[in-house]
C-alpha cells in the first residue's frame, strides 16, 4: 500500500472511531452536556483532530444520528435472515430487552435524542432524528405487512410506542426490569395477533 492510501485508511478510520463515540457520548450525557473535548477522549483521538472531521457539534449530532441508522440497518439485515416476519418482530423485541441496563441508564438512544433536540429552535436536527424512528416504524410495519394482518402501520406504531415507553419508564425509574416485563408482554401481544381467516 502507498502512504497516501495509508493516510487514508487511518483518516476513515478516525472518523469512524469519532463517529461510534458520539453516539454513545451524546446518548450518555445529552447534546448539551457533550462537549467535542468528550468525544475526543471517547474516540483516543487528539480534540484538535475531531475539528478536522467534524467543524461544529451539529455535524456531530448528525454523525450520531447516522451511526445509529447505521445500527438500524445492520439489526434490520440480521433480523432479515429470520425466514418468518412474527420471528423478526418478536427478535426485535428481545433485542431491546437485552438494551436494558443501558435503556435503564441513558433510555432509548434515538428517542432521548429525538427528545432533546425537539427543544431546540431551529427544527433540522430533531427532524433527522424523527427520520431515524420513521425508519424503525417503517420496517416494522412491513413486517406485519408481510404478515397479511389488518392495519400494519397501527400496528407498528403501537410496538414502537411500546418500546419508546419502556425504555423512557426503565430509565425515570432507573429498573431495569421494566424492559424485561413490557417485553415480555410485548412478546405475548406479538404472539396472539393472527391474520383474518381467509386473508
Amino acid at each position: 500500500m502507498t502512504d497516501s492510501v495509508n493516510r487514508r485508511v487511518a483518516a476513515s478510520q478516525k472518523r469512524r472511531r469519532l463517529t461510534a463515540a458520539a453516539a454513545r457520548v451524546l446518548h450518555e450525557q445529552g447534546v448539551e452536556r457533550t462537549t467535542l473535548a468528550d468525544i475526543a477522549r471517547e474516540a483516543d483521538v487528539p480534540v484538535g483532530n475531531v475539528y478536522y472531521y467534524f467543524k461544529t457539534k451539529d455535524e456531530l449530532v448528525r454523525a450520531a444520528l447516522s451511526e445509529h441508522g447505521t445500527h438500524l440497518d445492520e439489526l434490520a439485515a440480521e433480523l432479515g435472515r429470520l425466514a418468518d416476519p412474527r420471528a423478526r418482530l418478536k427478535a426485535l423485541v428481545e433485542a431491546w430487552i437485552e438494551q436494558r441496563d443501558v435503556a435503564a441508564r441513558f433510555g432509548c438512544p434515538t428517542g432521548t435524542l429525538a427528545v432533546e433536540l425537539d427543544k431546540r429552535a431551529d427544527g433540522v436536527l430533531d427532524a433527522e432524528a424523527g427520520a431515524m424512528i420513521r425508519r424503525l416504524l417503517d420496517w416494522v410495519g412491513g413486517q406485519f405487512r408481510e404478515l397479511g394482518l389488518p392495519d400494519p402501520d397501527g400496528l407498528a406504531l403501537t410496538l414502537v410506542a411500546g418500546y419508546q415507553g419502556m425504555s423512557l419508564l426503565a430509565n425515570a425509574l432507573r429498573d431495569p426490569d421494566v424492559m424485561a416485563r413490557e417485553g415480555a408482554r410485548l412478546l405475548r401481544w406479538l404472539d396472539s395477533l393472527e391474520a383474518p381467516a381467509g386473508g
